[in-house]
């Protein structure tokens, strides 16, 4: 109720701030309206049903389009999708026409004979039409190859051709096509979407410029008038707009710069192309020490020298730890009970202190942790010291008697074995000395940081799914009461859900099912699933199924694919031919929507006029 009622008060502060007649042009607000008074209604009916627990409720799967509804840029990237989607519905349909034939060709060679030795094929594959589709469009994902083709092949090798020429067509090029077509229309989609954004970028400099230079009255001694603004008029504007405080320094800095105090429409336009650059991060300077010592420390801790040494003492852990595994991974936590495996442990962690300490005092604290990598060493290296710690309390305690079993928060073979868990994952840091690793990583952080968008429609989608899955399966298979006693897999059809023990994957609760999604996104034996809730409700439920592998492993996972292609490719142009480098100094900042930038022609000066002219809301004189 009171989310609701939240809701309708956004709701009502928009419809107050776009005005009646723009309220009901947006489709977007329109629909905001809709769910959320359906959502009142569902919610007032289950009040009045004392909120008895039943499994149907409206708004819940109406729930997403509150995320959708305030967020533009999920907004548009729907939009690119659902653009999308029409264009590469000649390689769907190619792919279903392949399916077809091929489950044609497959229920004529596969029929039923009069020697049962022989029909193992049609009978575990080949049955009926459902069966012979799904066995065929399961062959596409591979996730039953080569378990549908050795019944036939057993009897005949020849066979082997009619499965090897359909997933050899169907998964390696119609498939991989499918990918490039998403890929292609997908990235023209959002070149549109990021020039309409430039177009209305160019439209409000203009309209701005044209209010600001009402201001001042154009120059008497020049024959052609010119309009011109002050550029005290434009910093006073300046430090009142809401943007990101880098930029507005950028700009204001820029502006003056004009030595007359009069700016000219390029002049003013040519401010805003600071917005384009990429953000630089200026890191502290280095502190100055007087001391010989401490300068001598700065130079080592500077040097490729000590960069090698600290990276080697961090592998030579890492070797130590993987040789410990491999000679104890037989042996009990009691028979690995030894001195020197903590004798290794404190001489690494006392190095790993030691490298913190001379990069704390050569840098400065403030230098240090403009370093996010500085602040990720840290952590771990301060929590290991702390491990160590309590290690050697619980060693020295009067009733210790050194056993690997020997109990406080945490016994000393699992602080062993965290600290090892920890040690390995500090080795990661390796990877920003590596420049082909160190660009796979950034481009990793870069799709993490600005493809907030595509992760929250990926969050709807699972939510919808979750629910639909939830409300159509929800106790359609029955966990024996104890599965271990009961079920003798032996007499179970090998690969069935019964016998793989997949209990714990179905649809009685949120959770479970959107943990159920994740393993039909990932395809390995989907089919499982697949085959069970048809057995257990009915062959219509493969819908649902195909429904979300088409959602999640063919249009989402191929569109994830694309904009990492995008973002490796802009990034490893930019290393060949930037002339800024990764300096210790300075840190750039690229936004996903500049991996684009240069692949668009910048608006001309008409079409911006002829947009502001049609613009409603604007009175201008261009």
């Amino acid at each position: 109720m009171l989310c609701l009622l939240f809701l309708t008060l956004d709701l009502s502060v928009k419809f107050y701030l776009v005005g009646w007649e723009e309220f009901w042009r947006c489709k977007w607000l329109m629909g905001y309206m809709l769910v959320i008074l359906l959502s009142a209604v569902d919610w007032t009916v289950a009040m009045n049903n004392i909120c008895e627990e039943h499994n149907l409720h409206l708004r819940r799967i109406l729930r997403p389009f509150f995320l959708l509804q305030n967020s533009s840029l999920m907004k548009k990237t729907l939009k690119c999708i659902k653009m999308t989607l029409p264009q590469i519905a000649s390689v769907v349909l190619l792919l279903i026409l392949h399916l077809a034939l091929f489950t044609i060709f497959g229920m004529l060679l596969f029929a039923r004979g009069e020697d049962s030795e022989v029909n193992a094929e049609w009978e575990s594959y080949f049955r009926d039409l459902p069966q012979s589709l799904t066995s065929l469009l399961v062959l596409l994902t591979t996730t039953n190859n080569p378990d549908v083709m050795i019944p036939a092949y057993s009897t005949n090798r020849l066979y082997s051709l009619f499965f090897i020429l359909y997933s050899g067509f169907g998964t390696y090029f119609l498939m991989h096509l499918l990918t490039a077509v998403i890929y292609n229309q997908f990235r023209g989609y959002l070149l549109l979407s990021i020039k309409a954004s430039i177009l209305r970028r160019r439209m409000g400099i203009r309209a701005a410029f044209e209010l600001l230079s009402t201001e001042v009255q154009p120059p008497h001694h020049s024959e052609a008038k010119t309009e011109t603004a002050r550029v005290k008029t434009i910093v006073k504007v300046m430090k009142r707009v809401k943007m990101s405080s880098y930029y507005r320094q950028a700009i204001i800095k820029r502006a003056l710069r004009s030595y007359s105090g009069l700016m000219e429409r390029d002049a003013f336009q040519a401010l805003f192309e600071e917005l384009d650059k990429d953000r630089l991060h200026e890191r502290p300077a280095v502190p100055l020490y007087s001391s010989r010592f401490l300068s001598a420390l700065q130079r080592f801790s500077s040097s490729k020298t000590f960069s090698v040494l600290t990276n080697t003492v961090a592998l030579a852990n890492v070797v130590c730890i993987f040789t410990m595994l491999v000679i104890d991974s037989h042996k009990t936590p009691a028979q690995r009970e030894r001195h020197y495996t903590e004798l290794i442990n404190c001489f690494f962690v006392a190095c790993y202190v030691s490298e913190l300490a001379v990069k704390l005092v050569a840098a400065g604290w403030r230098r240090f942790l403009s370093f996010w990598i500085n602040i990720f060493d840290s952590c771990l290296t301060l929590l290991l010291l702390a491990l160590q710690v309590y290690v050697f309390a619980l060693m020295w305690l009067p009733s210790s008697s050194w056993s690997s079993s020997q109990k406080g928060l945490l016994s000393l073979w699992e602080t062993a074995r965290l600290m090892n868990m920890l040690v390995v994952f500090r080795f990661l840091r390796v990877i920003l000395n590596i420049k082909l690793m160190a660009l796979v990583a950034s481009t990793v952080l870069d799709l993490v940081k600005n493809l907030r968008a595509f992760a929250g429609i990926l969050v709807v989608v699972y939510y919808v799914f979750a629910v639909l899955g939830v409300w159509l399966f929800k106790g359609a298979i029955t966990a024996p009461a104890n599965i271990s006693s009961n079920i003798n897999t032996t007499k179970m059809k090998c690969g069935s859900y019964e016998q793989l023990g997949y209990w714990s994957n179905n649809f009685d609760d949120f959770a479970s099912a959107l943990v159920l999604l994740y393993n039909i996104m990932v395809l390995n034996n989907w089919q499982v699933y697949l085959q069970a809730y048809s057995k257990s409700t009915s062959e219509w439920s493969k819908i649902y199924f195909i429904c979300w592998w088409l959602t999640s492993s063919v249009m989402w996972v191929n569109l994830l694919v694309a904009l990492i292609l995008e973002n490796f490719i802009y990034k490893w142009d930019r290393r060949s031919s930037s002339c800024v480098s990764d300096s210790e100094g300075t840190d750039l900042d690229t936004p996903v929507q500049r991996m684009f930038r240069e692949h668009i022609q910048e608006p001309s000066e008409e079409e911006v006029v002829t947009k502001l002219n049609e613009n409603p809301h604007l009175h201008l004189t261009l």
